[in-house]
């Protein structure tokens, strides 16, 4: 019974060539569609974030990662100064400020910043 499944799998993957062109087309096309719809739109908000990171100015309206909504009062070079309420300033990261979504909508655009 084992010689019959061994020769049966032998005879059946000698008669399986030719069939390579479609699987190689099937995995191209799924890594364009990965691409196209997750990387390039993911990459295109990253760039957007740096762009309004890098033009942040002084009374800006901004979000920090953990949520805390604040207006920008001094920007040094890797952290800001931000006043979340009156005589209330604390130093944060650049890199964890992100735009108020209300200054989003208000301007608007997108509120996911696909614009």
């Amino acid at each position: 019974m084992l010689n019959f499944i061994l020769l049966d799998q032998a005879a059946a993957g000698a008669g399986a060539t030719g069939g390579g062109m479609p699987m190689i087309l099937m995995i191209v096309a799924m890594i364009a569609i990965f691409y196209f719809f997750m990387i390039r739109p993911q990459n295109k908000k990253q760039k957007e974030i740096r762009n309004f990171r890098e033009a942040m100015t002084k009374g800006d309206k901004v979000t920090t990662a953990g949520g805390i909504h604040g207006r920008v009062r001094e920007i040094k070079d890797s952290t800001i100064v931000l006043e979340i309420a009156d005589n209330v300033k604390i130093t944060i990261d650049k890199a964890m400020v992100y735009p108020s979504a209300q200054d989003v909508v208000e301007s608007g655009a997108d509120v996911n910043m696909k614009k």
